[in-house]
This record gives structure tokens, sequence and C-alpha cells, in this order.
């Protein structure tokens, strides 16, 4: 099979709240789903490994202040996954790739948690594309003194109680997920996730490949992460160039979802400064 074979779109379920219909990129063979909204400076939001196919709140209001530009990944929501895809170099390549059919030419770079590792290796591959780089409560180096839980052996429900510290935004996001086809759909994604952070759970490179990076850089970090640790999103502050670290107050792993105002205000202001 060569590297641009074509694979064939993907039916998935819909989630019942949030759900929009994406547009399609081809990218070496692969439809690429993505959403965009919005004008202004183009921002791209890589995403964390689920709640996919989804137009969420927090995008929305990015999408009042600029060209906001949400791609699912192979594996995930609507798009599919090809069989030579196996790492996030695959991944970077394809991204360089699906910015360039987009005409973006420099642009900011948002991640969140598998998302900010996706980011930061794009990042590293490719510095002089950005604008800026965001990393949400990012997963992807080393911590030595606290590694965190293993999220690979936790039950859904013991995932579901650690993304989320608002109960109320898990029973929102939850909905439908008892969903036969919704499950196995999840199933698949966790899968796509395992691929790509299975073993090793970081990437031992990164810290020092990120030193290439001369864009104003921004990690977010959580009050209370229940499922990486905060020294995690410290150690990325840490070892980025022209970082600033802030948080979110009252929010766990999720702040996307739990304090989309509060999480939107600290972006929109920061990418408005580096844009100047």
């Amino acid at each position: 099979m060569s590297f641009i074979d074509a694979v064939e779109k993907v039916e998935v379920p819909r989630p019942p709240k949030y759900y929009t219909e994406p547009n399609f990129e081809e990218v070496f063979g692969i439809p690429i789903a993505y959403r965009r909204k919005g004008n202004g400076e183009a921002v791209v939001f890589l995403h964390g490994a689920g709640f996919s196919r989804r137009w969420i709140p927090m995008y929305e209001m990015l999408a009042q202040q600029f060209d906001f530009i949400a791609p699912e990944s192979p594996g995930f929501g609507e798009t599919p996954m090809p069989p030579w895809f196996r790492d996030f170099s695959d991944l970077s390549i394809i991204y360089d790739q699906f910015f360039q059919q987009l005409g973006l030419d420099k642009f900011h770079l948002i991640g969140y948690s598998m998302g900010g590792w996706s980011a930061s290796e794009f990042a590293a591959y490719y510095p002089r594309q950005l604008k800026s780089l965001t990393l949400i409560t990012p997963v992807g180096l080393r911590v030595d003194d606290n590694p965190g839980v293993d999220i690979f052996q936790l039950s859904p429900q013991a995932l579901m109680d650690r993304l989320f510290n608002d109960k109320k935004v898990m029973a929102e996001f939850m909905e439908g997920l008892d969903d036969f086809d919704e499950g196995i759909h999840l199933y698949s994604e966790f899968s796509a996730a395992a691929r790509l952070m299975w073993a090793p759970r970081y990437n031992l490179a990164l810290e020092r490949r990120l030193q290439r990076l001369q864009c104003p850089t921004l990690v977010v970090r959580a009050e209370d992460d229940h499922l990486i640790p905060n020294e995690m999103a410290e150690k990325f502050a840490a070892t980025l160039p022209n970082n600033r670290l802030v948080m979110i107050p009252e929010t766990g792993h999720e702040p996307c979802l739990e304090r989309p105002t509060e999480l939107v205000n600290e972006i929109a202001s920061f990418i408005t400064e580096a844009s100047k």
C-alpha cells in the first residue's frame, strides 16, 4: 500500500449536544475532518483524546474573535485512521500538509492535553510557522518525581472522574455515552490515543527540541488536575522559551469544558498581544 492510498470516510455516531457537520480536506488520501468559523488571526486548536465531533462553547467564543480552525486527527471524530499511521511524527507531517492546503502561512497554535503533545511536536519540527503556541494541561514530557496515573489502566468511570472536577459539566458531556454505537466509537478513539501515547508516555527529545521556538508561548495549568500532575505544565513552562504560565482556578484537567470563559479570556489576551 502506498503512502497516499485513499482512505474512506467513516460513518460515526453524532453526540446529542454540540454536534456540527465538518468540512473535509484530503491530505495524503485521508479525509481530514475539520470545523472552521470566524475572521481575523488564524488560530488552530488540536484536541485531546476525547469529546470529538463537537463545536463546544469554547470554540464558539474563540471564533467570535479569530479565524478558528479545529481539525480532527486520524482515528478521532470523523477522520479515519490510515494503516500506515504510527506516531506524532506522522501526525506533524499530516498537519503541515493540511495547513499548507488551507492556505495557512503563519498562525497561532493551541493544543489541549494529548493535543498539547501534538502541538509541541509540530512546533519543534516547524517553529517558523507559528506566531504563538498555547498548551492547555499538556502531556508529553517526563516528570520523574510524579509520573501520574496510567490512563490506560483506568476504567471509563474512573477516567471521567479524574477528567472532571465539576460533576455537572461531566454529566452534560457524558450524555449519550451509554449508546452502544457511541461506546464503540469511543473505544476506537482510545485505541488511536494508545497508538500515539502507549509507550513511552513521553518524548525525551522533545524537551531539547522545543528550545528551537522563538514565538511567544503560553502554558495553562489547572488548579487541581487529578489526571495529569500539575508538575507537567510547570515543566513545559520551564522548558519553553519566552513562556508565560497561568492557572485556571476551580478546574481540573478539562478547563476547555469546565471553565471556557476564563480560559478563553487568557488565551485571547495572549494571542492578541502576540499578534502585535
